[in-house]
């Protein structure tokens, strides 16, 4: 029996333990809305999960209130919603049984549960939930009923209201980000691109894809799917340019029409405006295999599955629609700039190269336009990007750039390339120097109209906007609010306006903009009022230490809900020594937030051999493969534990990934200070690792600059993990992708194997079909799952939720 009418939000308020127990009706609270009319019932549709769905979504996220349960007499609504929050703090599993209804679906965080005659089984991590229970065809409101049974006779789940909710792991990951900016000449209009996942959508992200108009504050335009890019605007403003499906189309703002430019054709990108009337376009060809039976390889690169391709460069006009080929070599020439006349324009083509390190080498050209012309300006180890300021050309390269023009460092060490410095190359074929006194590491550059360079760098453990002054050579930092820009968009204004967007260690993902020499940003968009305005996020401490060699080791801490300085807590330490830091983003493949609401102290470090803080501190990093960086965790935590009491020194676990999971192996070797130990995609033995990874060779060319097996066989092997695991004395969890190509996952089966024959406790969890970085949404929220289950199950004593993901045969 189906009533319309009204629909009903029901909260109640009880404590829900091991003994099935009954909700307390005077602890409920109800919301009624109206509601437009459902039409036949819902469980006589072909769509009637689809339906339910669409019910459900309006009240995901949202906090109840209202009269209570008991005021209701009588009747019952046709359709109602109840809305259990349920809080735990540990994993929890348990039966929520409901009575006094047709029907009955049970959705946990937005996710539909399988429920069989009014029963679901519900599984819960440690945190805050939101149970929303669809129930039809219920007559009487006294015959509606909820009873939970738990499954742990220890477990006890709290569904009073709390004054916030903890973060949970499918708000972080579904929650909407924005992922790209690019702001018109003018300023009036920024094309802006927001993504978000949810149950529906699952491992595809939905996109809002749109151009804003930033004065008016309102959508332009909005393309139906988010499979546009290769953004382009043209010098006036007015007309955007762009790639969809092969094709490239150019939209006139001043009356939205779309004009069709090319046919479709595979591999084409890069757009760029050369002149008001032609675009610059890269066109990728694929390159020819050997067949089925063999494969000869023709370098080391062609492990990659894209080295034999060609990208040539082509002309387009826009008014025939005329493609003209303007590059033609044997290998693929990458585009970088185009000079303000349009008549020339910036390449490199990377070189096989194995004669001195890094192991590659890139030539460095300008192109003539018209007549295609190439000027070569110099082959260089390191080259990131090149760029016109002017007339002028700028690179963005390592300190070796130009014979070691950019390094500033004692005679005794040598640079690590990965720390960007900025110069200019002049007209006598030398390099002037531009950063050599400025700490934070240079990772791109955009020329602006007035002369001057916005650059994007790594500041310590930020990602910040620098404006380089070019007359007097100064940098000044742009206060755009947040700790970490991920995208951003500079006007062609006499003024230039920067538009931005990022997030912090404790700011959602936030969108604004500022003029480069205002005092502050302006907010466009900010993530947190929609998708986190029931959590309350606690701030960042900042915790560093000296270490034994006199460095300053920054470092910060993550705390639990309702921290209390006099309970003790286990703790996570989390590094990775790669040469980049830990930056202060939000969210990410590591979540410290989410560790933290889910009762750990996180202790996050940037040990030595980091870029961002200065040539000195980041060259540490070569030819050490974690010596220095070993040596500053260990210290960091012993300092750490001494200067916290609240951290409970038994239950103390240290996770890393990648570079970061070779030194948890490494670690795990040297000290007995850490419980557990996690280890993702991680290096066990220094010399298979550079001679099998996709990158290990090229990595390997800085890291271990000028060292190979043969000469430096104590660096390999002694710094290699797996030859002393007889050392480990912690239980150890290694996962990988089984499709890794930078890290292949042998290293974590080396270290496995060692382990397993040692008799030591250790895991092997590896994700099907995952590459390097675990980024689709079923398998990340699943990998969150393994590593903070194993844990529990060795710091908090509390081995259900790993024995729930990996039961015993």
């Amino acid at each position: 029996m189906m009533k319309t009418g009204i629909r009903v939000i029901v909260w109640f308020g009880l404590l829900l333990s091991f003994t099935a127990a009954a909700v307390d009706r005077s602890q409920v609270w109800v919301h009624t809305v109206d509601a437009e009319k459902i039409g036949i019932a819902l469980a006589e549709s072909d769509q009637a999960n689809a339906l339910r769905d669409t019910l459900i979504r309006p009240h995901l996220n949202s906090l109840p209130g209202g009269t209570s349960l008991n005021e209701l007499r009588g009747e019952a609504a046709g359709v109602a919603i109840l809305q259990l929050p349920a809080g735990t703090s540990r994993f929890t599993q348990g039966d929520l049984k409901v009575e006094g209804a047709e029907h009955v679906t049970v959705y946990v965080n937005g996710e539909r549960q399988t429920t069989s005659n009014g029963s679901t089984s519900l599984v819960l991590q440690t945190g805050d939930h939101q149970i929303l229970v669809l129930i039809e065809g219920a007559e009487e409101w006294s015959n509606v009923s909820i009873e939970w049974s738990g499954k742990q006779d220890h477990v006890r789940i709290s569904t009073a209201m709390p004054d916030s909710l903890r973060i949970n792991p499918v708000q972080i990951f579904d929650a909407q980000v924005t992922s790209f900016v690019n702001a018109s000449p003018t300023g009036q209009y920024v094309v802006w691109r927001r993504d978000q996942f949810s149950p529906e959508t699952g491992n595809t992200a939905q996109v809002d894809l749109q151009i804003y108009d930033v004065a008016q504050q309102r959508t332009l335009y909005r393309w139906q799917n988010g499979s546009a890019g290769s953004f382009a605007w043209h010098p006036d403003g007015q007309q955007l340019a762009w790639i969809e499906g092969g094709r490239v189309q150019l939209l006139d703002l001043s009356d939205l029409s779309l004009r069709q430019l090319t046919s479709s054709h595979t591999g084409i990108g890069g757009l760029h405006w050369l002149t008001s009337e032609s675009l610059i376009l890269s066109w990728n060809k694929q390159g020819e295999q050997d067949g089925g039976l063999t494969k000869r390889y023709r370098a080391l690169e062609d492990r990659w599955t894209y080295f034999r391709n060609n990208s040539q460069l082509y002309v387009l006009n826009a008014a025939s629609g005329v493609l003209r080929q303007l590059t033609q070599d044997a290998t693929t020439l990458s585009f970088h700039d185009a000079h303000a006349s349009g008549e020339r324009i910036l390449v490199t083509r990377r070189n096989v190269d194995y004669a001195e390190p890094p192991h590659s080498s890139s030539l460095l050209a300008e192109v003539d336009v018209a007549s295609g012309e190439l000027r070569d300006l110099g082959t260089h180890r390191t080259l990131n990007q090149a760029f016109y300021v002017g007339d002028d050309i700028y690179v963005v390269a390592g300190p070796e750039f130009g014979d070691g023009a950019g390094k500033n460092l004692p005679d005794d060490l040598l640079s690590n390339n990965y720390d960007g410095q900025l110069y200019r190359l002049l007209h006598d074929g030398s390099v002037n120097a531009l950063s050599r006194d400025f700490d934070p590491s240079i990772s791109n550059a955009r020329a602006m109209a007035n002369g001057d360079v916005l650059l994007q760098v790594t500041e310590r453990d930020t990602t910040q906007l620098f404006r380089f002054r070019v007359e007097g050579q100064q940098f000044g930092r742009l206060n755009t609010g947040i700790d970490v820009v991920d995208t951003f968009s500079v006007t062609q204004e006499e003024i230039p306006r920067v538009v931005f967007a990022g997030t912090g260690a404790t700011t959602p993902s936030r969108m604004g903009q500022m003029a480069v020499n205002a005092s502050s940003a302006s907010v466009i968009w900010d993530s947190a009022p929609e998708f986190y305005r029931h959590n309350t996020i606690r701030d960042v401490r900042e915790w560093n230490f000296r270490n034994e060699r006199g460095d300053t080791i920054y470092g910060r801490v993550y705390l639990p809900p309702n921290f209390n300085e006099r309970q003790q807590y286990p703790a996570l330490v989390y590094y990775y020594g790669g040469t980049t830091p830990v930056q202060r983003a939000f969210t990410g493949r590591y979540p410290f937030n989410l560790w933290a609401a889910q009762g750990y102290v996180v202790y996050v470090m940037q040990p030595t051999g980091t870029i961002g803080y200065g040539q000195e501190f980041s060259a540490r990093h070569v030819n050490a493969w974690g010596e220095y960086t070993a040596e500053d965790i260990i210290q960091g935590t012993t300092r750490f534990l001494e200067a916290h009491d609240f951290v409970d020194a038994d239950r103390v676990g240290h996770l890393g990934a990648s570079y970061g999971g070779f030194m948890t192996m490494l670690v795990a070797t040297m000290t007995d200070i850490f419980s557990a130990s996690m280890s993702h995609a991680g290096i066990s033995n220094i010399t298979s690792y550079w001679g099998q990874g996709w990158w290990g060779f090229l990595y390997s060319g800085e890291a271990s600059k000028g060292s190979f097996p043969w000469n430096n066989q104590e660096l390999y092997t002694g710094r290699s993990p797996v030859y002393h695991a007889d050392r480990v004395t912690a239980p150890m969890l290694l996962i990988h992708g089984d499709a890794d190509t930078n890290v292949p996952a042998g290293e974590s089966h080396m270290m496995y194997t060692a382990l397993k024959v040692l008799g030591k406790e250790v895991e092997l969890v590896e994700y099907l079909g995952e590459d390097h970085a675990i980024n689709r949404r079923e398998p990340r929220l699943h990998w969150w799952q393994t590593y903070m289950a194993f844990f529990d199950k060795h710091l908090k004593d509390q081995p259900e939720w790993w024995e729930y993901l990996y039961p015993e045969e």
